[in-house]
C-alpha cells in the first residue's frame, strides 16, 4: 500500500526536548483489588477480557469502542480514507510497522481531529471512542492533561485505522502530544493495549517542580515511592539504580534477560501487597477489558513474582529522594515512568518475550 494522500514522510515529529509548554501551544475501571487480599501468585489467574478476537465489532453492544470504530469507518469519504486508512501490516519508510509505532509527541496522520477534515459527527464519534477506552472517572483527568499539553481534546491529535473494521483484524490509533492509545478488539495477537502505548503530562511547565503540582499521573509515582519507603537498607540498595534507561527503552528483556532493581521475590508480604497497589494504580485509567488483557499477559509470564522494581538516582528533581524516574519490569512487561523534567510513561506489555513490537 502506498503512503496515504497528504502524508509527509519527511516531517520529523516535534520532540519535547527544548520545547516549552507555552511555545508548543503557541505553535501549534479501576482494577478491583482488595489490598492485601491475595499473594503475588494469585495474579497468575487474572482473567482475560471475554471478547472474541476479530468478532468484537459484530458482538459488542452499542457504545463499545470497537463498534464505534466501525461506525466511524463507514462514514469516511474516499478522500478521508486515503489519508487515514492503512493495511494491517503497513510499513512506514521511517517508522516501520506504523500500527505499533509509539512516540512521546507525534501525529500518526496529518489532519487534527478538530479540523474541518472531519465532520462534527465524525469528531463526536472519535470522542466517544476515546471515552470508551478510558475509565469514566479518568475522563476529566485526561481532559485536563490534554488542555495543558495540547489545547484540549482533538487539538494536535491525529487518528488512523488499520485493517477493515467488521471484516477481520483492525485497529484504531489515536496519537498526539503525550498520548498514544489503541483500540483493536483483541485483533493484535499476544499484546495488551493493541501494542505499546504512551501517556504523559506537563502540568505547569516543561520543567516541573519536585512535587509535580497538578500532574494527573504523579499519584502513580507517589504510590511507587511509598513502597520504596517500606524497604529496608539492603532492599534499597537492590532497588536503587544509578542511571535511568534512555527515554523510550521498553524492549523486552526476556526470561533470561537482566532486569535492574529489586525482584518482587525479595519483598516481604506487606511489601508484595503494596506492589499490587502499584500495579493497580498503573492500569487504573484504562477500560476493564484492557486491564484484564494486561493482567493476563503478565500472568502468562509468571505474574508479579517475575517482575522487578527499579528507582533511578539520576534526574531526581529537587534532590529530595522521591524518585521521579522508576520502572516496573518483567520478561515481557515494561511500565517505565519518567518524571523528569515532566511525566512521560512508556508501556509495553505482551504475553511472550519473543513478540516484536515497534517500540
Amino acid at each position: 500500500m502506498s503512503l496515504p494522500q497528504g502524508y509527509c514522510p519527511d516531517c520529523d515529529d516535534s520532540q519535547d526536548a527544548g520545547i516549552s509548554r507555552r511555545k508548543f501551544l503557541a505553535s501549534a475501571g479501576a482494577l478491583a483489588v482488595a489490598a492485601g487480599a491475595a499473594p503475588l501468585t494469585a495474579w497468575a489467574d487474572a482473567p482475560i477480557a471475554a471478547v472474541a478476537k476479530d468478532a468484537a465489532p459484530a458482538t459488542a453492544a452499542a457504545g463499545v469502542p470497537e463498534t464505534l470504530v466501525k461506525q466511524l469507518y463507514d462514514t469516511l469519504s474516499k478522500e478521508q480514507a486515503k489519508s487515514i486508512c492503512f493495511d494491517w501490516d503497513f510499513q512506514h519508510p521511517k517508522r516501520g510497522l506504523l500500527r505499533t509505532f509509539v512516540a512521546n509527541n507525534w501525529n500518526i496522520t496529518p489532519h487534527e481531529v478538530k479540523s474541518q477534515f472531519y465532520t462534527k459527527e465524525q469528531q463526536a464519534l472519535v470522542r466517544k471512542i476515546f471515552e470508551g477506552m478510558i475509565q469514566p472517572e479518568w475522563h476529566a483527568k485526561i481532559d485536563r492533561q490534554l488542555q495543558d499539553d495540547a489545547g484540549g481534546f482533538g487539538h494536535h491529535q491525529g487518528i488512523a485505522i488499520f485493517g477493515k473494521p467488521g471484516d477481520g483484524k483492525f485497529e484504531f490509533v489515536l496519537t498526539g502530544r503525550h498520548m498514544t492509545l489503541r483500540c483493536d478488539g483483541n485483533s493484535a495477537d499476544h499484546v495488551a493495549f493493541g501494542g505499546p502505548i504512551f501517556y504523559g503530562h506537563a502540568a505547569k511547565d516543561f520543567n516541573e517542580a519536585a512535587d509535580h503540582p497538578g500532574n494527573v499521573f504523579w499519584p502513580q509515582a507517589q504510590v511507587a515511592n511509598k513502597l520504596y519507603e517500606m524497604l529496608d537498607g539492603r532492599q534499597r540498595k537492590l532497588a536503587l539504580v544509578e542511571k535511568s534507561p534512555r527515554e523510550n527503552a521498553v524492549a523486552f528483556a526476556g526470561a533470561s534477560g537482566k532486569i535492574s532493581g529489586i525482584s518482587a521475590k525479595e519483598l516481604s508480604s506487606d511489601q508484595q501487597e503494596h506492589l499490587q497497589k502499584v500495579l493497580a494504580k498503573l492500569i487504573e485509567p484504562y477500560r476493564k477489558g484492557d486491564q484484564d488483557e494486561a493482567l493476563a499477559c503478565l500472568a502468562k509470564q509468571g505474574g508479579l513474582e517475575k517482575c522487578s522494581l527499579a528507582f533511578y538516582r539520576d534526574q531526581d528533581i529537587g534532590k529530595d529522594g522521591v524518585w521521579d524516574n522508576w520502572r516496573l519490569e518483567g520478561p515481557s512487561f515494561v511500565w517505565y515512568f519518567r518524571g523528569s523534567p515532566h511525566v512521560h510513561v512508556w508501556v509495553n506489555v505482551a504475553d511472550d518475550p519473543s513478540v516484536k513490537t515497534n517500540s
